[in-house]
């Protein structure tokens, strides 16, 4: 029997700026235009986490969904109504992009999926608006 991919999709508002330290103001407003404001700005982002895994005989499930929904509580709580800049330490240093976002989530969805050795992370999809969004999937997993 092959595998099956289960999706879950959760949301948080979060707000960054976009700044390099290393450029001037006025590279980074060239840059990143008003995304480089001072104060920020905040976005209603959605999170689709693709999990894939054989289905349990007994449960019927890839995962039960409490043990799924406890772990992106517990990643999410350093996202949800939080300024990414501040607020996380991995963009005291690295950019708050869509595209830095969903590696970070990438790297600790995975860390707390290892107790469940049947599964993998296969794939996030990080949406910062309804036509953006950023995805990173199991094959990029070595090079984070």
């Amino acid at each position: 029997m092959g595998q099956t991919t289960l999706i879950k999709r959760v949301e948080f508002c979060a707000s960054h700026r976009y700044w390099n330290s290393s450029w001037t103001e006025d590279e980074n407003f060239k840059v990143f235009g008003k995304c480089a404001n001072a104060h920020g700005h905040g976005h209603n982002y959605v999170l689709e986490v693709y999990i894939r895994g054989d289905v349990c005989p007994k449960t019927g499930m890839v995962i039960n969904l409490s043990d799924l929904k406890k772990i992106l509580h517990e990643v999410l709580e350093y996202y949800d109504h939080k300024y990414l800049n501040m607020d996380h330490p991995k963009f005291a240093s690295l950019i708050p992009t869509t595209e830095n976002i969903v590696r970070v989530l990438w790297e600790e969805i995975a860390l707390h999926l290892r107790e469940f050795a049947h599964l993998s992370l296969a794939k996030l999809r990080l949406y910062e608006s309804d036509d953006l969004f950023s995805e990173y999937w199991e094959e990029d997993e070595e090079k984070i």
